[in-house]
């Protein structure tokens, strides 16, 4: 079980920082801080270049922390947060992938929020350090504070479409 949970956390979590360095950088396919700025401005979200980085940073910072197994419930939290908010700016284009629909940052979502239910096992830093196991109703928070922080950012940082 431990190997499994190794291999979904390595997955997950160097993915998620992925996706942020190609935020903030040209790494890994990136176009740079102001190819992820314009990104955000046309998906109508105010901040550009500061919303850029903070997604970025989220990103990597809870991807990081996921793959590591370090501090699970917060990289989760962080994790479920980001793309929480890709969901939302995908929704309307319905679940499949292929019509730029929200498949992946559910499939992402709920991988998160199972590592947060599972623990991230024997071979962590969480586990080596004597943090892990977490009790299971940390799984209620994580998903309670991941989704209520995407929703919020979304409440927060998106501009109104504007009618007429």
């Amino acid at each position: 079980m431990d190997t499994g949970i190794l291999v979904l956390r390595l997955l997950v979590g160097l993915l998620i920082a992925g996706h942020g360095v190609q935020k903030v950088s040209s790494h890994l396919g990136g176009r740079g801080l102001d190819g992820g700025s314009a990104e955000f401005r046309a998906d109508g979200f105010r901040g550009g270049a500061l919303t850029a980085l903070a997604a970025g940073g989220g990103q990597i910072g809870s991807g990081l922390l996921l793959a590591a197994g370090l501090l699970t419930p917060l990289a989760a939290t962080g994790a479920i947060g980001v793309m929480t908010v890709a969901l939302t700016v995908k929704w309307h284009n319905g679940l499949w992938v292929q019509n730029d629909g929200y498949e992946y940052p559910l499939v992402l979502i709920v991988s998160a929020a199972a590592l947060a239910a599972t623990g991230p096992g024997a071979w962590s830093l969480d586990a080596e350090l004597g943090l892990a196991p977490y009790p299971l109703w940390w799984t209620a928070l994580v998903l309670a504070a991941g989704v209520g922080s995407g929703l919020l950012t979304r409440l927060v940082l998106h501009r109104a479409a504007r009618t007429g």
